[in-house]
């Protein structure tokens, strides 16, 4: 990719303050509890072993919507080894489920790594997780389909630079950013659906 001026690093980071200041008090609320939440989750189907749950996940979350992420990941410690995923998803999820030590398995520069570590330590205060919409809402469009560049280790540090620089100007943790303003942008995609997932439109 392109080097970006400290205008358009900027501009990202205006993005997200935008987005955020778009969340009403119930996304603000639930966002801030996200990783938390997950925590508990990773915890709860692994019976106690979160990192191993915290790894599964993440190692299964790859172009997956979170409701079939957690199912997935549920389904994975129910029966004892993971499906429903690609073969390299799959590969890295039977590893941790082994008792291979996640930071080992997963690529922990990119996406799914920083999930895991949000996930293991919700107050982790370096870990940002960009997936597609935290990479939309940083560059002020929407991509669809088209290829974000996410796997190259510059443009993800990029976008990951400015939510630490927009929480940092909020007094919040990155991670925190990142996950209020994910709500925000999928329950506003969802209400422009055809099948709102929650019946409301918050945008």
């Amino acid at each position: 990719m392109k080097t970006l001026t400290p205008e358009e690093r900027e501009q990202f980071v205006q993005n997200i303050l935008a987005e955020w200041n778009n969340a009403t008090l119930d996304q603000l609320q639930r966002g801030r509890s996200w990783y938390l939440t997950a925590h508990q989750l990773a915890d709860m189907i692994s019976e106690g072993h979160v990192q191993a749950g915290a790894g599964v996940i993440a190692a299964l979350s790859a172009n997956k919507s979170w409701p079939e992420n957690e199912r997935l990941a549920r389904r994975a410690f129910e029966v004892g080894e993971p499906s429903g995923h690609i073969g390299d998803a799959l590969a890295k999820a039977a590893k941790i489920m082994a008792g291979m030590d996640p930071a080992e398995v997963l690529p922990m520069s990119a996406k799914t790594g920083n999930f895991y570590r949000c996930i293991l330590d919700p107050e982790d205060a370096e870990a940002v997780c960009i997936d597609r919409h935290a990479h939309d809402i940083a560059v002020g469009e929407t991509y669809g389909n088209r290829d974000r560049g996410l796997s190259a280790k510059s443009r993800y540090a990029v976008v990951a630079h400015a939510y630490r620089e927009a929480a940092m100007r909020l007094g919040e943790l990155p991670s925190t950013v990142q996950a209020v303003t994910w709500v925000v942008r999928v329950e506003r995609l969802a209400g422009t659906g055809t099948r709102p997932k929650n019946g409301r439109d918050h945008s």
